[in-house]
């Protein structure tokens, strides 16, 4: 037999399964998800409010931009992550440039005013200084998180409480907290070598779950107050929901919690009793409702993606059973059919407040924003470890 024979199965579908190619089955091709991450990204760092719609006029004068790549918020600190998790896959410099130079700008316009949602960005800058060392982002690193740690406003118990910029939230926590503050704190706990820091984020960790998380369904409401002591409207909401799925996995991994730690233990359960819900309420398409129970509100991508992302990860981690792949897939699939040509994760939702009634989280618009597009490059890398 001839060195250069190639071997073509008679019947190729017959090969068993364990013989086939790891890409067989996945729906994707691992060039269009590297096109599409590169798209992706120059609409991430091109966005604009071009008619001031979004913009948020704060009764002190201030103006706040929450849609463009130029403002310092949330929106924006989760679109900093998602930058950070193509960079980790791919080492590529160009993104390594976008993230340094957002820093750069944002710190020689002066930092904004504190809270809980301003402190997301955070959590990439301690990843870039870790890696490179750069001496002028350490104090901002031990002032912001000094504040978290001393001046952020705590609810009974020691909560977080979720202060914003045109809202205190007096004795409210929110799920996102866990995303835009906690995380951030626990990695600057790392990177500056605080163990106290680590600590106050696993605390906090247990807290929200404690007064958030739903028994009775596995998901999470979206509020809660000690005001009064209720979850608001009972809203299981969607995007409030992802950062959840987001956050575990990446708490679990970022601390390297091992095997029979109490703390991974919880988590790794929570993690589950909630995929398991989520699994029988994702719609025919991929996607899920903006109201996760609600089959009146409407399907909503960002939300879809970070679910995408967590439970992807979380298989692949050994934090879920491998049963939730295929969901994990699905959804990942269906947050690529919502990115259109021009790089846009469509379907996604403004940022949204904790709301009194259901109707008013339906009545959210629809827009592209940074976050959308940062969970969506989030679901595209994660799932860019099934073609490796």
């Amino acid at each position: 037999m001839s060195h250069n024979q190639v071997l073509v199965p008679t019947h190729p579908e017959r090969i068993h399964p364990l013989l086939g190619h790891h890409v067989a089955g996945l729906g994707a091709e691992r060039a269009d998800w590297q096109d599409t991450i590169r798209r992706v990204i120059d609409n991430l760092v091109n966005i604009r409010d071009v008619d001031g719609s979004f913009l948020l006029k704060l009764d002190d004068g201030r103006v706040i931009d929450t849609k463009s790549w130029y403002g310092f918020e949330w929106t924006q600190g989760v679109g900093l992550y998602g930058l950070w998790k193509v960079w980790q896959m791919s080492g590529d410099a160009a993104t390594w440039q976008q993230m340094t130079d957002w820093f750069r700008a944002r710190f020689a316009e002066g930092s904004p005013s504190r809270n809980i949602n301003t402190v997301a960005p955070f959590l990439t800058l301690a990843n870039l200084f870790e890696r490179s060392g750069e001496p002028s982002y350490r104090p901002y690193l031990e002032v912001w998180a000094e504040w978290v740690m001393k001046g952020l406003p705590r609810t009974e118990e020691g909560g977080f409480q979720h202060i914003v910029y045109n809202s205190v939230n007096h004795q409210q926590l929110w799920d996102d907290t866990l995303m835009m503050t906690v995380l951030p704190l626990a990695r600057i706990g790392q990177v500056l070598g605080r163990p106290h820091y680590i600590e106050e984020a696993k605390r906090q960790f247990l807290l929200h779950t404690k007064y958030l998380s739903d028994p009775a369904t596995g998901l999470w409401f979206h509020g809660w107050t000690f005001d009064g002591r209720h979850h608001f409207a009972r809203a299981r909401w969607a995007r409030g929901n992802s950062w959840v799925t987001i956050v575990i996995p990446e708490f679990i991994e970022m601390l390297n919690l091992p095997e029979g730690d109490a703390l991974r233990s919880h988590l790794a359960d929570t993690l589950h009793t909630q995929v398991r819900a989520l699994a029988a309420l994702q719609t025919e398409g991929g996607l899920w409702r903006t109201l996760l129970d609600d089959a009146d509100s409407y399907e909503e991508a960002a939300a879809t993606a970070g679910f995408a992302y967590g439970i992807l990860k979380g298989v692949r981690l050994g934090l879920l059973p491998a049963e939730y792949e295929a969901v994990g897939r699905r959804a990942a699939l269906a947050v690529r059919r919502h990115i259109n040509a021009a790089g846009e994760l469509t379907q996604v939702s403004f940022g949204t407040p904790v709301f009194n009634t259901l109707q008013e989280y339906k009545d959210i618009p629809l827009t592209s924003m940074p976050f959308g597009q940062a969970m969506a490059l989030l679901a595209l890398v994660e799932f860019n470890h099934r073609f490796i």
